[in-house]
């Protein structure tokens, strides 16, 4: 797999969703919803915990949302993102950037045989800080 090429076609995408987004500010969940939002990306959040942050809607799960989108950005933990792959797959999402920390060998067998287009060891936070 080409991963610069999957990198490049996920920054082209405009609508994305943060699976595990959290209003803790110093948490990923939170920082990385918050860069894409600056960055001008049409930003979902993701969290069972959460009805709203900072007046936006959370989703619940990925059937909630009001829309198709490009790009799925996760940060829970493996177990978590096993059950997520199917239901990014039910919502016809087609890539999938693994923040550090969220994926394991099983994780990528199964996003793999899904058909997904993912990243691995990178984070779109420090992509986009890059940018500014």
């Amino acid at each position: 797999m080409d991963f610069e090429k999957i990198k490049q076609e996920m920054l082209d995408k405009k609508k994305w969703v943060v699976v595990g987004v959290t209003k803790k500010k110093d948490r990923w969940g939170y920082k990385i919803w918050k860069k894409l939002k600056e960055h001008d990306y049409e930003t979902y959040g993701v969290s069972p915990n959460y009805e709203e942050i900072e007046g936006e809607k959370i989703y619940s799960s990925l059937m909630d949302l009001p829309e198709n989108i490009d790009v799925l950005d996760m940060v829970v933990s493996p177990q978590i993102a096993m059950n997520i792959l199917d239901e990014a797959k039910a919502t016809n999402i087609e890539y999938i950037f693994f923040q550090p920390g969220t994926y394991n060998e099983k994780v990528i067998e199964k996003a793999s045989s899904l058909g997904f287009k993912y990243l691995i060891d990178d984070c779109i936070y420090a992509t986009l800080r890059g940018q500014e």
